[in-house]
């Protein structure tokens, strides 16, 4: 059975994915007591079945684990109908598309910005710390009105705290998560009290304010709120553009063939990072009745995991599924998840790809790997801590 903590199977899952995906139904996993949906079909079907929820068990022993808890069991991605659609319904009254469209200029700007400092190095730069990673960060602060000099605060918080979304997680992380969810949720609250007092036009003081038939968001919402908004708006888009830099580095041809036309196919291009290289691996679920799926029929309370990354390379589904190809017309990954959870900052992580993507190629049409990528050790949210490139 898959090892998901395994090297080989973090380096590459790929392989170990398509034997999943013979079987052609749900796997149980006896060693995590799960069952894995490894097909395009079933992976998708988890997301989509109302009777499976995306439900959190709290972490114990409560007196380490409370803010923790209720950054997640008052989160949008950990909750359920009805208290699932009313947070929903209140977040993106503030964050819509016509906010996050008119970040476009907020994203150029900061795009250029951050070109402008790799040029003043020797040309040789990290791809994620001087570019993928700092983008979404400062214009997710920008959104929420962080202050500039606050910024290199969150990535760190961040990171501490989706690492406890991988499998058995060590204790070290665990404590790490425990003091980041702390520092994380004291620091917003203290945003959100100044916004009260006085507001400014940015998504705190939006979510401050927001109602919606009566209802408006608890202090607990809206602080776990602003941490889902960073920790999930950011860790998409850098995994996302890096994971699919470097896939694009290993295909010479598909390369080429994008830096020679990136304008024409940069949104084919965003869509393939996400479908051959998906940043979320997996996402698990819990029956909340009994069901069949998959002809496999799940208990009351047993957890099934959407693999993410399978599905989006089930060749059922999408043609030549293991070729890279940047030019892709059909493309119907779940890259972004799917059903109710479907990630609220999607729109965000593909508007500030398609800025950054053709502008960096247009900066350095020459730019290619200097050194051997980094990977994270991690399965679950896979991504590269280092891509070292000359340009």
């Amino acid at each position: 059975m898959i090892d998901f903590k395994n090297i080989d199977v973090i380096n590459n899952p790929y392989p170990h994915l398509a034997e999943l995906r013979r079987a052609e139904k749900p796997i149980w996993h006896p060693d995590l007591e799960v069952f894995l949906a490894a097909t395009h079909r079933d992976a998708n079907e988890v997301l989509r079945n109302k009777s499976l929820g995306r439900i959190y068990t709290e972490r114990i022993p409560e007196t380490e684990w409370q803010v923790f808890n209720w950054l997640h069991s008052d989160s949008i991605l950990d909750s359920e109908p009805p208290k699932h659609t009313r947070l929903r319904g209140l977040v993106l009254k503030a964050f819509n598309r016509n906010r996050i469209e008119g970040l476009r200029p907020a994203i150029q700007k900061i795009t250029d910005e951050l070109l402008d400092e790799i040029e003043l190095t020797s040309g040789t730069f990290d791809l994620i710390a001087d570019f993928a990673e700092p983008l979404p960060v400062k214009v997710i602060a920008l959104l929420l009105g962080f202050p500039v000099e606050d910024e290199h605060l969150l990535r760190p918080w961040s990171q501490s705290i989706v690492k406890m979304y991988e499998v058995n997680p060590p204790r070290e992380h665990q404590i790490a998560a425990q003091k980041a969810a702390q520092e994380f949720a004291d620091y917003v609250h203290s945003l959100m009290l100044e916004r009260k007092k006085n507001p400014t036009d940015d998504l705190i003081t939006e979510l401050a304010t927001v109602h919606e038939a009566g209802e408006r968001l608890s202090t607990h919402e809206l602080i776990a709120t602003c941490v889902l908004l960073l920790n999930a708006g950011h860790e998409a888009s850098v995994n996302g553009f890096g994971n699919g830099m470097v896939s694009l580095f290993e295909h010479p041809t598909q390369r080429d063939l994008l830096f020679e036309k990136p304008e024409e196919l940069t949104e084919t291009a965003i869509e393939e990072f996400l479908r051959f290289d998906s940043p979320l691996q997996y996402f698990e679920r819990t029956a909340t009745s009994d069901l069949e799926l998959g002809g496999v029929s799940i208990k009351s309370g047993q957890k099934i995991v959407s693999l993410l990354g399978s599905a989006n390379r089930d060749s059922s589904v999408f043609g030549n599924a293991d070729v890279f190809d940047v030019a892709r017309k059909s493309n119907p990954h779940i890259g972004f998840g799917a059903g109710i959870h479907f990630c609220i900052g999607a729109p965000l992580a593909r508007l500030e790809m398609s800025v950054s993507l053709p502008a960096l190629i247009k900066r350095f049409p020459n730019l290619k790997l200097s050194e051997t990528p980094v990977r994270r050790p991690t399965f679950s949210l896979r991504g590269y801590e280092r891509v070292t490139v000359s340009a």
